[in-house]
């Protein structure tokens, strides 16, 4: 908020953005790319609340998570139950997956579903990140091998370049299993304990409590020092070796490059196995920065489920915010979301109700349209009919509603026809068409 004069003007909270007409226009066209990609992978879209219960986060993403103990919303409702807006989207989905059954039958294995949702997170608001931010993710349930890792990563590869990105580089790693980690988890601390006063005070707290955090940590100092870390990839078992190597041999086949990085842990607690991340490439302020990030969740559902059913998950979500700041950055031109066909020009009162029954009778005929409603003069309508990039100009004046006629001006090729009221409102569409052709 702010003052004025004495009177107080709201405005949008920090870390929030308005989005405008114009500007949203590369939203639809990501979404749209998008939606499209995932019906050929047959991927279908689910919906979750805004808000959950705290314990669905706290459990699922790990307490110790930043996104967890620094940035979530949340709060206590009116019947005094802990509430928080939802911060990411994978908990949410697993949970309504145990919730509806949605594991059984066991011929629809495996379950593949998307989601396009905003969430939010207290953080310091900087370019591509913001307090709601907007992911599209998704996740699929059933199947807990190599060849659902690739199709998972191969899909965040297929949207990413359908949408212009095509500097960018695909990072991964296996964090294997808890068993894996555990055996880690000690040989992490054995290393780090000697430079415990060189740590962030964030990665003293979690030396003990979560250590693999650590290895997550942005601070400089701690970046420094897990360079000589051991690596998580010699503590694999047989199995999760096998997966990871198979991984890498499909993405192969799949001519997608990689590179192995076995310091990457993603930030929530849940991943295990397979993990990824893809990141532009480049000079510009958003190089480096990940886009996209997800992986394999194998014990997910039972830990929500207090064991009650074994359904492994794999996953991913890409920033909406950052990723349209990348298409900026490597200058993807974004295509007209919205044509005009058609703009109606009407000249003096007397057309007014004439020019709203043609606008009609063309969008009910399926063809964007769009008039004057000021009453302007003939010239400032035309400078519109131009601005908003139509495709045909039909002129209505006192002589058109006299013969019963209309002039209708194909804008690219200049040529205009006089066509009969009576012809237009029978069926406009092979009149429309056979005019918009002469610019073909």
């Amino acid at each position: 908020m702010s003052v004025r004069g004495g009177s107080v003007l709201i405005q949008k909270p920090k870390g929030t953005v308005d989005i405008l007409p114009g500007q949203v226009d590369v939203w639809q066209f990501v979404e749209e790319t998008a939606k499209a990609i995932l019906d050929r992978y047959r991927y279908f879209e689910i919906r979750t609340p805004m808000f959950e219960s705290y314990d669905l986060f706290a459990r699922g993403v790990g307490e110790t998570t930043d996104v967890v103990s620094k940035e979530m919303y949340d709060f206590y409702d009116k019947g005094d139950r802990h509430i928080a807006l939802k911060p990411e989207g994978t908990a949410a989905v697993v949970r309504a997956f145990i919730e509806h059954k949605l594991y059984a039958p066991e011929e629809a294995k495996p379950y593949k579903v998307f989601y396009l949702s905003p969430m939010f997170r207290y953080e310091r608001p900087q370019g591509g990140r913001q307090r709601q931010f907007n992911q599209l993710g998704v996740e699929v349930f059933g199947n807990a091998n190599a060849n659902t890792d690739v199709e998972v990563i191969s899909l965040a590869w297929d949207i990413l370049t359908s949408l212009g990105i095509h500097n960018k580089k695909l990072v991964i790693n296996s964090l294997g299993t808890p068993d894996t980690r555990l055996a880690y988890r000690q040989a992490l601390i054995d290393y780090l304990e000697p430079h415990f006063d060189q740590l962030s005070k964030d990665s003293q707290t979690r030396l003990h409590k979560n250590p693999l955090r650590v290895l997550d940590s942005k601070a400089p100092q701690d970046q420094e020092l897990v360079k000589g870390a051991p690596s998580i990839l010699a503590y694999l078992s047989e199995a999760s070796k096998a997966r990871f190597d198979m991984v890498q041999a499909m993405l192969d086949d799949l001519g997608i490059p990689y590179e192995i990085d076995a310091n990457m842990v993603r930030g929530l607690d849940y991943y295990q196995d397979t993990i990824f991340e893809i990141m532009p490439l480049g000079d510009d302020l958003n190089a480096q920065a990940t886009i996209c990030g997800g992986g394999s969740y194998d014990g997910l559902v039972s830990q929500l489920s207090d064991g009650k059913q074994e359904v492994p998950g794999c996953g991913f979500a890409i920033g909406l915010e950052r990723l349209i700041l990348t298409m900026a950055d490597q200058d993807v031109q974004v295509p007209e979301m919205h044509p005009l066909d058609i703009y109606v020009v009407n000249i003096g009162e007397e057309t007014d109700r004439y020019a709203m029954k043609v606008l009609h009778q063309l969008r009910q005929a399926g063809y964007t349209a769009d008039r004057d409603f000021l009453m302007r003069k003939a010239k400032r309508q035309f400078k519109e009919a131009d601005k908003q990039g139509a495709d045909l100009v039909i002129t209505i004046g006192g002589q058109e509603i006299a013969d019963q006629v209309v002039q209708i001006k194909n804008m690219a090729s200049g040529k205009e026809e006089t066509v009969a009221y009576a012809d237009l409102a029978a069926d406009p569409r092979p009149i429309i068409e056979a005019i918009k052709g002469d610019n073909k």
